[in-house]
């Protein structure tokens, strides 16, 4: 069901002819491709993955944007529609319950089905068809129809993360792989910071607190806008990496990574870093949630300065994202996911016990140190999964719901006792998600360093390692050798 027959088995792929990555290159422009069919695309190199990896890119800004406009319309939907606190976190529970749905089900399908690019171009059009429901909903003020919408947007951009994450982390030399995903992601980062600072003083500037317009036309701008990338998406060249590609990809790095094809439900890393990675978002989003609260708490400042932390916790974030994705060209990316998540341990176990300018620096650290820790568990979770790559990708892309739990657990606490208390909440979560780091360290460095060693998508002297044209040409050098040898000896 939902695609799972199109996963292809390693008999299948081992048997096929192998094209070249020129030749994925090639065809980039066909309607959709066999998941279980080989592409070339296994041996791509940092060249030819460079443009569809900056045009995927914009995607996360996308996202990044969205989730930033979250606490902004969450305060003004307060004010507006004169509705409680709990009531306006139900949009955070109708944006996040949505990655619920679609990866594990349409979402994970269309990506195995039809590939990526018209995985991208379902996206946008979700998407899109979710920003136009604003206007109705902003016209008759209607609470459910604004997280009907949201949901909707959820659903659009949790499809377009099922098959964003993983292309991303797939397209290009395997040994960068964490790298691309982690600096893509910062470009989310930035939209997360813009979309706050932009509604506040371009979008939602109405002197009328019950003006709910600013909205209708925000949200009709960003839909005109997806529609027209889903447009370009479908006139632009972007390879297909097929699960066929990623099982030859794996069973070409077998002798650095001991790899040997697995059924999935023996996948006990991918299982791992689904539970490490719901636990991880829901965690990250409950602080977020309450950051502002937490600092008017702790240093007894108005919301409007609290609101400017916030603002610089978001940028340490986005910093913090560059700064990993640099360190993972020279350090280990489980070693970079240890070290963070030691980080958080410790400055969210600070922020509960620190008041004053102090304990907001700290909650702000946790923001910093946050930073690289969704992307390089989906990587890390995702490596040497070979034919069951896609799907994978989709359930760990599903995890990210905990950002529906976590907050409401959160703001329940807080409700009873302090801001600073309810941070006990988010320190389970990175607590479970810490489990994870060390798990990897102890029983998966070798295979997580054999890919990083691998050389596949580069150059040597017969052409790009891992691609078929290198092995021909090798092999027929070593023909060549042979008949010498054979007539030196005659």
């Amino acid at each position: 069901m939902w695609g799972r027959k199109e996963e292809p088995e390693i008999s299948e792929v081992l048997d096929q002819r192998r094209p070249s990555n020129v030749e994925a290159m090639a065809q980039q422009h066909r309607k959709n491709v066999s998941n279980k069919g080989l592409t070339g695309a296994s041996a791509l190199t940092v060249r030819q993955s460079i443009f569809p990896i900056i045009l995927v890119t914009t995607l996360f800004f996308l996202w990044g944007f969205a989730y930033g406009l979250l606490d902004v319309l969450n305060a003004k939907f307060q004010t507006s529609l004169n509705i409680t606190a709990a009531k306006a976190g139900g949009l955070q529970g109708a944006y996040f319950g949505a990655y619920l749905v679609g990866p594990p089900t349409y979402s994970g399908w269309l990506v195995r089905r039809f590939g990526y690019r018209w995985t991208f171009i379902a996206g946008l059009c979700i998407y899109g068809v979710g920003a136009l429901m604003f206007w109705p909903s902003a016209v008759y003020r209607s609470f459910g129809g604004f997280c009907g919408s949201l949901f909707i947007v959820g659903s659009g951009l949790s499809t377009l993360e099922t098959s964003a994450n993983p292309f991303i982390a797939t397209c290009g030399p395997p040994r960068l792989s964490e790298f691309r995903l982690e600096l893509s992601q910062s470009f989310q980062a930035i939209g997360s910071v813009m979309a706050p600072l932009l509604a506040s003083r371009v979008f939602f500037t109405s002197a009328d607190p019950n003006d709910l317009s600013k909205v209708q036309w925000t949200y009709l701008g960003i839909a005109a806008f997806v529609f027209c990338l889903a447009v370009v998406f479908f006139f632009s060249p972007i390879p297909e990496v097929t699960d066929a590609d990623m099982a030859l990809q794996a069973e070409q790095c077998s002798n650095l990574t001991g790899y040997q094809a697995k059924p999935l439900h023996k996948q006990y890393k991918l299982f791992f870093g689904v539970a490490a990675q719901f636990c991880y978002v829901g965690a990250q989003v409950g602080v977020a949630s309450q950051f502002i609260k937490y600092a008017v708490e702790s240093a007894n400042i108005s919301e409007a300065a609290a609101s400017d932390r916030y603002a610089i916790g978001q940028g340490l974030f986005a910093l913090g994202r560059f700064a990993a994705a640099g360190a993972m060209m020279f350090v280990k990316p489980r070693w970079i996911l240890m070290l963070f998540m030691t980080m958080i341990m410790i400055f969210i176990a600070a922020a509960m016990g620190v008041y004053g300018n102090a304990g907001i620096a700290m909650l702000s650290l946790v923001l910093f140190f946050e930073s690289a820790i969704f992307p390089t568990i989906f990587t890390l979770s995702i490596r040497g999964l070979g034919r069951h790559t896609k799907r994978g990708s989709s359930w760990i892309v599903a995890s990210v719901c905990g950002g529906a739990l976590f907050p409401a657990l959160t703001g329940l606490v807080a409700d009873n006792n302090s801001y600073h208390i309810a941070m006990c909440v988010p320190l389970v979560g990175f607590l479970v998600a810490f489990a994870f780091p060390i798990f990897l360290n102890t029983y998966y460095a070798k295979e997580l360093d054999g890919f990083r060693e691998t050389k596949i998508g580069y150059a040597d002297a017969d052409g790009t390692i891992g691609d078929v044209a290198h092995d021909e040409r090798r092999q027929s050098a070593l023909n060549e050798k042979d008949v010498y040898l054979a007539e030196v000896e005659v």
